[in-house]
C-alpha cells in the first residue's frame, strides 16, 4: 500500500513551462543565427557562378574542337555573336523573359550595357552530351517560370562573355569573359 504522506517527486506546471520557454528562446536565436534563408541563397548563387563558369568553358571547348568557330543554334542560327542572346531550349522569343524579374531577385540584366538583346534564343543542343550534361537554368526559378537566365556574347575581340542575370541577397553580377 502506498505512503499517501510522503511527497511525490516531479515538476510542477511552472518548472515545465519555463524550460520549454527557455527552450524555445534559445530555438529562435539559433534560426536567426543560422539565417536559413540566406544561406540557401548563397548555395543558389554559387551554382549560379559554377553554372557561367561551366557554360564558358563548354563554349570554348566546342570552338577548339570545331577549328575556333564558336557553336549555333540547329540550324545554324543564331549563332555565338556580338548580340546579346538568352542561352536556352526555345528556338525563338525566349528573351522576352527579360522583362521579368522574379520576386526576391536582383535583374543584373537590364542594364545599359545590354541593349542589343535579340529576341531569339540561343539553342546550344550541340554542346549538350559532349561538352556539357545540359544547358543549365537557373537553380532557383528554373526554365519553368521562362527567366531563363544565361547570357552570352562576342565581343570585337573574340573574348566570350557569359552572364548570369538573377542573384540574391545582393550579390554581384555572376560575369565571365574570357
Amino acid at each position: 500500500m502506498k505512503n499517501l504522506s510522503k511527497p511525490h517527486a516531479g515538476f510542477t506546471l511552472i518548472e515545465l513551462l519555463l524550460v520549454i520557454g527557455i527552450i524555445a528562446i534559445l530555438a529562435a536565436i539559433v534560426i536567426v543565427a543560422i539565417n536559413p534563408t540566406r544561406q540557401l541563397g548563397q548555395a543558389r548563387n554559387a551554382q549560379r557562378n559554377s553554372d557561367v563558369n561551366t557554360l564558358l568553358n563548354a563554349i570554348w571547348q566546342y570552338a577548339i574542337d570545331h577549328d575556333g568557330n564558336m557553336p549555333c543554334s540547329p540550324g545554324g542560327s543564331p549563332c555565338v555573336d556580338p548580340n546579346w542572346r538568352m542561352l536556352g531550349t526555345a528556338a525563338a522569343n525566349c528573351d522576352m523573359a527579360l522583362t521579368y524579374t522574379p520576386s526576391g531577385a536582383t535583374n543584373h540584366c537590364e542594364t545599359a550595357d545590354i541593349t542589343a538583346l535579340q529576341v531569339a534564343c540561343l539553342n546550344l543542343r550541340s554542346l549538350s552530351g559532349t561538352y556539357v550534361v545540359n544547358i543549365p537554368v537557373d537553380p532557383r526559378w528554373g526554365s519553368s517560370t521562362g527567366a531563363l537566365t544565361y547570357y552570352i556574347a562576342k565581343n570585337n575581340g573574340n573574348r566570350v562573355t557569359v552572364r548570369g542575370c538573377y542573384t540574391e541577397g545582393g550579390a554581384d553580377t555572376f560575369e565571365v569573359t574570357r
